[in-house]
């Protein structure tokens, strides 16, 4: 619902309104916002209708005698003005009560209508902490990915190696993480030059008598991403390919290349 409209329900203007309470500039928003939003218009044939349920209820009938002393009177044709004489006590007391009755109603209605913002509210603060919950666990496994690799990063036995551009990519710059004892390999992309959108750079392991392809290296990722380790590498190297040819390797597409000193 509208705040706007949310915000006139809750102020009560509206069963004021209904029972005659409201002043004339009052009664000029109201009728603008009655016509104007069919909630508001809703809500108001609601409370009209409720009025009219207490005020059939609540209404006091003329006393059955005195219905019929009228009708003797007229049936004499007598001209004379018969002056019937009203307990002022009983007429003020039934008006007492009818107000009571038509405020009671809207009081209950007033506090039915706050407790079912009430309700919407606590539903939406409930979703909240939920949605809270799940940010919470989101980056409480991205803490602890963080913190898993960075024991990774300052292991004694985790061997650094920064891959540099030659000339035909001189800003490439890539730093490989690699931990022979538990086997893991990561790279860290700093910064990849350009490439036009037909072709990327591709990362290679050097094998004895192969060269295995290890992934594509994506600048718009720059954090570290796991690679799969080979253990008897001898160097990494980075090309430049066409897109969509993952397995074929030129040697003049060579833009970077590192030797593995532990395997020396």
């Amino acid at each position: 619902m509208d705040t706007k409209i949310s915000t006139f329900l809750n102020s009560g203007l509206l069963e004021k309104y209904v029972i005659g309470d409201t002043t004339f500039t009052e009664n000029f928003e109201i009728e603008q916002m009655i016509s104007k939003y069919p909630e508001v218009k809703k809500q108001y044939l609601e409370l009209q209708n409720s009025l009219e349920l207490i005020s059939q209820v609540k209404g006091v009938k003329a006393p059955a005698k005195t219905l019929k002393a009228i009708s003797e009177e007229l049936s004499k044709n007598n001209p004379s003005v018969i002056t019937l004489k009203t307990s002022s006590k009983g007429s003020w007391y039934s008006t007492a009560v009818s107000v009571a009755a038509v405020v009671c109603a809207m009081v209950a209605i007033f506090f039915y209508q706050k407790s079912m913002v009430l309700q919407q509210e606590n539903q939406l603060v409930v979703d909240e902490i939920f949605d809270l919950r799940g940010d919470i666990k989101n980056n409480n496994d991205k803490l602890d990915n963080l913190m898993k690799q960075f024991i990774k990063l300052n292991n004694p036995e985790t061997e650094k190696y920064v891959i540099r551009g030659n000339e035909r990519a001189k800003n490439l710059k890539t730093v490989a993480y690699i931990n022979a004892a538990d086997k893991t390999s990561m790279i860290d992309v700093v910064s990849l030059p350009q490439l036009p959108d037909e072709e990327c750079y591709h990362i290679w392991a050097e094998l004895q008598d192969k060269m295995v392809n290890l992934g594509i290296l994506d600048n718009s990722k720059r954090r570290l991403k796991q690679i799969p380790y080979m253990e008897d590498a001898l160097s990494l190297s980075i090309t430049i390919e066409p897109k969509g040819n993952p397995n074929s390797r030129f040697s003049d597409n060579e833009v970077a290349e590192v030797t593995l000193d532990h395997n020396k």
